[in-house]
């Protein structure tokens, strides 16, 4: 990894930490896209590591807000979905991986933007946690399917479930990728180099996530992923 990578890498992923720790979602919508274009060899091993610990922080930090029952039944269907990513990924090259990338965080976000108002149950939680498998594992992103279950709930919920689900979740596809032989040195370096900012960003978060209006910040995240994912689709 050259100076100027680690520079703009470092930079991204402060910044996504830090919306990822005030509002629950945004890490990897942000970060995915930018890692598929600049070095897409990392996906998704590294950013499912850099995710481990911003996770457990915010889980952490509002464990009294989880709702272990909804976490319960995503992460049974995310566990399901986890053998059909890693098919995924063997399957794709790397530029249908920037691809499957690409579209996938256009869709989310533009599903995340426009989406009516939807409860959760438990086929729901089901049906993302199986959703969220298949995504996170093949490609790092997941949190879009969840912040849809959870939009309309309180920001603590969100946040902490989320965060809860996300983690279980990252352990689960990490292991299968492990198995699978799809973790490799070099991933693992670029996750040691980038925690620092993960770390940074999630701890300034801490500081802000009761102030901030999460619904202008969401829809600025959102518009990023977008314009980001439309890059990778296009170039």
């Amino acid at each position: 990894m050259t100076l100027s990578l680690f520079a703009i890498l470092s930079a991204v992923t402060l910044v996504s930490a830090f919306i990822q720790g005030a509002l629950g979602i945004g890490f990897a919508l942000i970060v995915a896209p930018v890692v598929g274009i600049l070095q897409p060899d990392h996906l998704p091993v590294t950013l499912l590591l850099l995710m481990l610990p911003l996770n457990l922080h915010v889980a952490w930090r509002e464990r009294s807000a989880v709702d272990w029952s909804g976490a319960k039944w995503i992460s049974l269907g995310r566990f399901a979905g986890t053998f059909a990513g890693v098919w995924l990924l063997a399957a794709l090259s790397s530029q249908q991986l920037d691809l499957a990338v690409g579209w996938f965080t256009v869709i989310a976000a533009a599903a995340a933007l426009f989406a009516p108002p939807f409860a959760p149950g438990r086929p729901s939680a089901l049906g993302v946690g199986l959703f969220t498998g298949v995504t996170e594992t093949a490609t790092g992103i997941g949190g879009p399917p969840l912040a849809l279950l959870y939009q309309h709930a309180k920001g603590p919920i969100l946040r902490a479930t989320v965060a809860v689900c996300f983690f279980v979740g990252e352990i689960m596809s990490l292991v299968i990728l492990a198995i699978a032989g799809r973790i490799g040195a070099d991933q693992l370096l670029a996750a040691l180099y980038l925690a620092p900012a993960v770390l940074l960003g999630s701890a300034l978060s801490r500081l802000t996530h009761d102030h901030i209006r999460g619904r202008g910040l969401r829809l600025g995240v959102l518009i990023f992923a977008l314009a980001s994912g439309a890059f990778l689709i296009v170039r």
